[in-house]
């Protein structure tokens, strides 16, 4: 009973760990960005502009788990369908606690933190403030912080508010830049943006 508990304890673990370190730039990134270390996160910035590498992450993610499913089958003689049937607990909980990271990550603390790292932008005349709504094509919410540090890099831009999976809602000073200007952006040459309303 006891060694039993152990294995569930070592799979949640295991599946807690291998979620993560794939998204360890992500999470590197989100962090500097909240905390205004532009020059540390502009180390991950390159990794994020690829579009494929969310891909990479879930992938290696579940490489992690299986490797060491693998190793932990070989380990009590059970790397075969019989032994993946006698241990299937240990494994459902591995590979369960791997899912469970990636969409804990990907649904609620990605989105939650690129809003929570808007700074505050004082604006002159509420006259000239106008709002635009953007599908940005960027293949999952780690990669909002990079569409919203580059929209707040742009003078007139006072607000911007990430909802997933790809929208934001860009509100500017229309006296110190445009929309076509906004839609312009270097970043939307990689992720490309289209105006949802405005």
């Amino acid at each position: 009973m006891v060694k039993k508990q152990a294995d569930k304890e070592t799979g949640f673990l295991q599946g807690l760990l291998y979620g993560l370190i794939p998204h360890a730039g992500c999470i590197a990134f989100v962090l500097f960005s909240i905390f205004g270390a532009t020059a540390a996160a502009s180390i991950f910035r390159p990794l994020l502009l690829k579009s494929y590498f969310f891909y990479g992450l879930l992938g290696l993610s579940f490489l992690f788990a299986t490797i060491s499913a693998i190793f932990y089958l070989s380990k009590h003689k059970a790397l075969s369908a019989e032994g993946v049937k006698k241990r299937w607990k240990y494994l459902s909980i591995l590979y369960g606690t791997t899912i469970s990271i990636n969409l804990l990550l990907f649904f609620v603390v990605f989105p939650y933190a690129v809003n929570l790292s808007a700074p505050t932008i004082q604006v002159d005349n509420v006259d000239n403030l106008n709002t635009v709504v953007l599908n940005v094509d960027i293949p999952c919410s780690g990669h909002a912080p990079l569409i919203t540090t580059e929209l707040y890099g742009l003078q007139g831009i006072t607000k911007v508010d990430y909802s997933i999976p790809t929208e934001f809602k860009v509100q500017f000073d229309s006296s110190k830049i445009s929309k076509t200007e906004i839609l312009s952006l270097e970043i939307f040459k990689e992720f490309k943006a289209t105006e949802i309303s405005s």
